[in-house]
């Protein structure tokens, strides 16, 4: 039997002496290491990518939203065991045929990535509400004070000010670190999640209600779910309508969350304040999109809200690396994105070593 073989479909670092691919193969696997450049926007690796995964037991690799993870790639390999990611996101691999498929789908959920986009929501939030961007042209243009460039106060004071309403959407990781971070400002906090237990809306100081009552109640909507079916265009024409004029969307979850088309409507039109926006439906967001030309009703970002010094992706790909070898030997890893395969990936694979 040929020793196994994995396929590396978006390296985070160049292969080279010393690295996790080359400890692989001095270990006996074989390894199949993509290119980075096929992680650019343009860049058509799919042929190459169906050629590299041929034989593969095992694939890993960080994101590749412009070469995803395809049923016809899964397909290939006939033993294919599991697909590690170091990211957090798995919006690049077809999830529901892998489950279909009985591959194992892994992922990194690193804190160094999402504590960073928590925190990156923080500074988005603060920038739109204290307006750091007017004062900031303002006083370059030669002016001083001026009502225009008035901050807003988010805390609840003594003095009777009740203080800004926050309203989180997926109170998944970074949900429940935002409202953390939020705790100090004393700011009101509803959220809306409907998968997770109950306890923890008190234990991080949220108050649970439904996505309308969240729409229409907070000055600040913050949405942190998965790409889903069910969370596809969330924010839409109709949704946008039910927030308050005055009020501001943070998205750093995902870009097909916000239909993009409403959203810019309705900043034109004045139906909601501002926006901050780390992520878009088509990325790198197209050269004549009509957010580009709102000024500072939007704060734009180029999908690294979580690109920090020391962004963590090592941890990453030590889990996706330990994750793969746990597979290979018949054992279930840690860290699994589609539990619901298991039954299926244990008849075929549990207790089926194939470690060189």
């Amino acid at each position: 039997m040929a020793n196994p073989k994995i396929f590396v479909f978006a390296p985070d670092t160049p292969k080279r002496s010393g690295d996790t691919y080359a400890k692989l193969e001095e270990a006996g696997f074989q390894v199949a290491v993509g290119n980075q450049e096929w992680r650019k926007p343009g860049v058509d690796a799919a042929q190459k990518m169906l050629e590299f995964a041929q034989g593969a037991d095992a694939f890993m690799g960080t994101s590749t939203r412009e070469n995803p993870i395809t049923r016809e790639l899964m397909e290939i390999p006939p033993n294919l065991r599991i697909i590690a990611k170091y990211s957090i996101g798995v919006d690049d691999i077809d999830v529901e045929a892998a489950t279909e498929l009985g591959i194992l789908v892994i992922h990194g959920p690193t804190e160094a990535n999402w504590g960073g986009v928590a925190e990156g929501t923080i500074g988005m939030i603060l920038a739109l509400l204290k307006k750091t961007r007017e004062r900031d042209e303002y006083i370059k243009k030669g002016n001083w004070r001026d009502a225009s460039v008035q901050g807003t106060y988010l805390g609840k004071r003594q003095d009777g000010h009740e203080g800004v309403t926050v309203g989180i959407v997926g109170l998944g990781r970074i949900g429940r670190r935002v409202c953390d971070l939020l705790a100090p400002w004393r700011v009101r906090l509803l959220a809306y999640d409907p998968y997770i237990n109950k306890a923890d809306f008190n234990i991080h100081n949220a108050k649970e209600v439904e996505f309308e009552t969240l729409l229409k109640k907070s000055d600040v909507v913050s949405m942190h779910v998965l790409h889903t079916k069910q969370s596809h265009h969330m924010i839409n024409k109709k949704t946008l309508a039910l927030m308050k004029p005055s009020a501001v969307l943070i998205n750093t979850a995902r870009g097909s969350v916000v239909d993009e088309k409403a959203l810019a409507e309705a900043l034109q039109n004045d139906f909601i304040t501002a926006a901050a926006l780390d992520v878009f439906e088509d990325e790198p967001i197209a050269g004549d999109s009509p957010l580009r030309d709102l000024g500072h009703k939007v704060l734009l970002s180029p999908h690294a809200v979580q690109h920090n010094v020391e962004p963590g992706i090592r941890a990453g790909l030590g889990w996706a690396r330990d994750g793969v070898l746990k597979a290979l030997a018949g054992q279930v890893p840690d860290h699994i994105y589609n539990p619901e395969v298991l039954p299926r990936w244990r008849e075929r694979f549990e207790g089926d070593n194939i470690l060189p």
